[in-house]
């Protein structure tokens, strides 16, 4: 291989035009939404900790879809992939959102110092528990406060992000530069990155999630939450993908450079992920439910009944949105190859699974809000509208920071050494 890569032939976009009368749309959709949340801390009836863990659900949701773009670039790079390398720019512009969630993060920390169960009850030893003792005298806490704590949470998600960030800018300026001098070196560079990066991301996703969703039910044990998650944040990206793409290519963007085997390619990962994430998801509930221990099995009791035994509300979300919503309704429509190469119908694929992750999301976190007798608070209820306003809120500013990014380099890595038989890939 030659120390620079040639140019690709053929019709090659130049530098994407810039869209500032977009970005400036979704930073005002992003404030408002913001906003919105905030106001509701004010509104008679509604406790600050209903909006708190309705605002976690925003932001954990859109950091699995950075971190799933981040894995899909490394994983673009450890693979040597062709078919992809047209499409990998996108996920390289979101990286850009890492910064900007650091910082909208930040307000659940600072809530959490000045009252410290508004979220997280392991903060306060002092907390009540259903049952009249405290944290500080459970004894399952007493075995977990070296990890459950204020501090090593604060420096873990500092340390989470960072890191994080840090791959991002390393990727993204390599393949930037690859654009203006061609040489080589900066794919070779991106691949030992994604060397250590991949196992780096892995440990630190798991971790996130065990500390900020996990650990709302510290009692819980699950080995396979860490993977569940991951299979959230790939099946993420990979659906913001083709939002993107199909975006791009109705704009005339994309003409010329997108063919039907990308979509194809694409929508093959989304099914594949589908049939892991349900993998995943059927295990730990079959394993959980067949040792029935109560240790274990109480995590799912309180998504299922109240206390008198009674079915609560998400049981229907578990039966209904979970089983059929997240795995056999994109399953079966993935299977399809037509679906797979129609643009407006794989778009919609993609928009559902983004619905069902955040629901998914809400059925991971929500019920961590009980009422006086112990039992989760009801699916159907006002957070859910803090639940819309925080996604909405947070997505505007990831949206923003993606356009922002998106006229700093070309369209697609022209530069690439593989972008030749991206541009001509077949089946």
């Amino acid at each position: 291989m030659s120390a620079h890569a040639a140019t690709a032939p053929g019709a090659i976009p130049a530098a994407h035009p810039s869209a500032p009368a977009a970005a400036g749309t979704a930073l005002l959709v992003g404030l408002v939404g913001l906003g919105l949340t905030a106001l509701a801390l004010i509104i008679p009836g509604v406790t600050a900790s209903a909006v708190a863990t309705s605002y976690l659900v925003g932001i954990t949701f859109w950091t699995a879809m950075a971190i799933g773009m981040l894995l899909m670039v490394l994983i673009h790079h450890i693979l040597d992939a062709s078919w992809s390398v047209v499409i990998r720019r996108q996920w390289e512009h979101g990286l850009a959102s890492f910064k900007w969630l650091a910082v909208l993060f930040v307000p659940l920390i600072l809530a959490s110092w000045f009252q410290r169960d508004l979220i997280w009850p392991w903060m306060n030893p002092a907390h009540e528990l259903h049952g009249g003792h405290t944290v500080g005298h459970d004894p399952l806490y007493l075995k977990k406060e070296g990890f459950l704590n204020f501090n090593t949470f604060v420096i873990g998600t500092a340390a989470f992000f960072l890191l994080w960030m840090w791959l991002s800018a390393r990727l993204r300026r390599a393949s930037f530069q690859q654009d203006s001098d061609g040489d080589v070196r900066w794919t070779f560079m991106n691949r030992k990155t994604a060397a250590f990066g991949i196992p780096i991301v892995a440990l630190t996703l798991t971790a996130a999630v065990i500390y900020w969703v996990k650990s709302l039910e510290y009692h819980w044990f699950s080995t396979m939450y860490g993977v569940w998650f991951f299979s959230n944040c790939v099946r993420g990206a990979l659906s913001i993908g083709v939002i993107i793409m199909v975006w791009l290519y109705r704009r005339g963007d994309y003409k010329g450079v997108l063919n039907t085997n990308h979509f194809h390619s694409i929508g093959q990962l989304m099914l594949a992920f589908t049939v892991f994430w349900a993998y995943v998801t059927f295990s730990q509930y079959f394993l959980i439910w067949n040792a029935n221990m109560p240790e274990e099995t109480f995590w799912y009791n309180l998504r299922e009944v109240n206390h008198d035994g009674s079915p609560n509300q998400w049981k229907w979300v578990g039966i209904y949105g979970i089983l059929f919503g997240h795995f056999f309704i994109p399953f079966f429509a993935l299977l399809s190859y037509r679906y797979k190469v129609t643009h407006h119908t794989i778009r919609r694929i993609a928009y559902w699974i983004l619905a069902i992750i955040l629901l998914d999301m809400c059925y991971n976190i929500l019920p961590a809000l009980k009422d006086a007798e112990g039992d989760s608070l009801p699916f159907l209820s006002f957070n859910l509208l803090w639940v819309l306003t925080s996604v909405v809120g947070i997505g505007g500013i990831c949206v923003w920071s993606y356009l922002r990014s998106l006229p700093t380099a070309k369209l697609i890595p022209i530069r690439d050494p593989r972008i030749t038989e991206s541009l001509t890939d077949h089946e």
